[in-house]
Order: C-alpha cells, then structure tokens, then sequence
C-alpha cells in the first residue's frame, strides 16, 4: 500500500501533504509527494524550446524538498514511514492520475481549489480531473 499527494507549494497542497501523511503513518504506509512541472513551450526558428525550463525544475524541488518536510512535520512517527519525491511532467491532473494509475498507488491526496468566495465549495479542476481519471480512490482536502 502506497499514498500519493500532489503539491504546487499552496496552502491548500500543504494542508494536502498534511493530511496524507497523518493518514500514511496512521497505517504506516509509505508516502509518495509529487510535483508537476508545467513548463510553457515556444516555437522558435522551427525548434520546440522550454523557456525558464532550469528555473521550473529547481522551483519543484524546492517545492517537494519543503513538502517532504512538512511531511515530516506532520506526524510524530514519520521516521517509521517511507516518505519519497517526485517531479513529474505536464498537465497535472492527467500527470497524476497517469502515476497513480500506472504505479501501485492505493489512494490520491489532493488540494481543493476555491474559485472565489462566492463558489469557495467549488471543486478546482485539477482535483475534479484526478477524480475522473484515477482508479483508485482520491481524497480531496480543503
């Protein structure tokens, strides 16, 4: 058995990395934390080029590096669970359902996205997307 949380370093993702990693002690389960780049590509001169590529690839392990500590953090026996990180690539939604689903992953942590506080309930389309698209079950944490 095996969790997995996304970051983006929000609050919300940090109250993600929070509760899924009280949860992985609770059932000393390791956790896996991830971080999705979602660089912008440019066509220049015929060539597909990633401006800022080293500057998104260090801010995600940043990211992660803060989010494995918080883990950490979170619980008093994290040193009893197996924490590990993870930069993927593209789309996050898609990119996190394609982990879970392609890996042993048992259930998905996700942050909630309010719109504005009118719709502060909605549900943010990344998290509506992993919920669609994953097979396994997805918590989503406000």
């Amino acid at each position: 058995m095996t969790f997995l949380v996304a970051t983006d370093g929000s609050a919300v993702s940090d109250t993600a990395v929070d509760y899924a990693a009280g949860q992985a002690s609770a059932l000393e389960t390791p956790l896996e934390i991830v971080h999705v780049l979602t660089p912008e590509t440019e066509l220049v001169d015929g060539t597909l080029v990633v401006p800022g590529e080293r500057e998104a690839v260090e801010y995600g392990q940043r990211t992660l590096k803060q989010a494995r500590r918080r883990a950490v953090d979170a619980v008093d026996t994290a040193s009893e669970i197996e924490i590990s990180t993870e930069l993927l690539a593209g789309r996050p939604a898609d990119a996190i359902a394609d982990r879970a689903n392609a890996t042993d992953i048992d259930a998905v942590y996700v942050g909630h996205r309010g719109l504005s506080e009118t719709h502060e309930r909605a549900v943010g389309s990344v998290a509506k997307t992993v919920v669609d698209k994953a097979n396994v079950p997805v918590t989503i944490i406000k």
